[in-house]
């Protein structure tokens, strides 16, 4: 039997975190960091993501690529950086993400087709083109790990009008369980958190309006939105041999919203 700092360890793990300049990559990079693990952040901006990197030096060993994983080449020159940098990718978090809100009468095409592609394809798109690096890190006693961030969006209804986002994001759960079964034979654990309401850039606007902030409160049982805290320990749980029988599972992190809705 493994002592609990064994059994919880994420040391000299490598560690990727797309959308990682920011919100919950931003505070998962942080924990994965101060736990020992070697870290890959993203971002679509170089001068966010280089603030980022700096930001999070001092913490440990953290490395930016900067692409646009909204398209094609964006994957594919993360795919190759990373290919030619490291031999083994322990953990893939397909996190990077955005929303979209309109009345129903004015919602755009456009927004289908942006959040899909990056919502979706590209978690797709990633899990499949670093398998060979999730391979070579994996083994029967320690599995390789992707870990998708859905949404608490995927389960239920809300009043944003974020109606490709949720969609988007019921669909990652919906392919982490496929992943999961196709991908358990080569030792790769796939499993999907799906938060609730973090403070982030996403979520920024939402959280300047107070009384959007009081009826949202009183929606979570818990009574408070989620901190670093939260997403940075399931993260790194998620990667540690505690986790090694889990796979295919979709875990909320949202104070107990799904559970106050039932």
């Amino acid at each position: 039997m493994l002592n609990p700092e064994q059994l919880f360890s994420v040391r000299d793990k490598t560690i990727l975190i797309t959308g990682g300049s920011s919100g919950l990559g931003f505070m998962m990079a942080s924990g994965f960091l101060m736990a020992g693990a070697r870290v890959y952040i993203t971002g679509r901006k170089s001068e966010q993501l280089e603030r980022a990197r700096a930001e999070l030096a001092p913490l440990g060993e953290v490395q930016a690529i900067q692409c646009d994983l909204g398209t094609s080449e964006g994957v594919a020159h993360l795919v190759g950086v990373l290919s030619d940098r490291e031999t083994k990718l322990h953990a893939l978090f397909n996190n990077a993400g955005k929303s979209w809100g309109a009345p129903f009468s004015e919602y755009p095409d456009s927004a289908w087709d942006s959040l899909l592609k990056l919502n979706v394809h590209t978690p797709f798109a990633l899990s499949q083109r670093l398998l060979p690096l999730l391979e070579a890190a994996a083994t029967p006693q320690d599995p390789a790990r992707i870990i998708n961030i859905g949404s608490v969006a995927g389960f239920i209804n809300d009043d944003l009008n974020a109606f490709a986002y949720a969609t988007s994001k019921a669909a990652v759960h919906r392919l982490t369980q496929h992943l999961a079964a196709e991908l358990a034979p080569k030792n790769i654990l796939v499993n999907a958190i799906a938060p609730g309401m973090f403070p982030s850039k996403m979520s920024a606007a939402i959280m300047r309006d107070e009384s959007w902030r009081s009826k949202s409160l009183a929606g979570i049982p818990l009574g408070r939105f989620g901190e670093a805290e939260d997403i940075a320990g399931l993260a790194i749980y998620l990667c540690s041999r505690a986790s090694s029988f889990m796979t295919g599972a979709i875990i909320p992190l949202d104070g107990g919203t799904i559970v106050s809705l039932n």
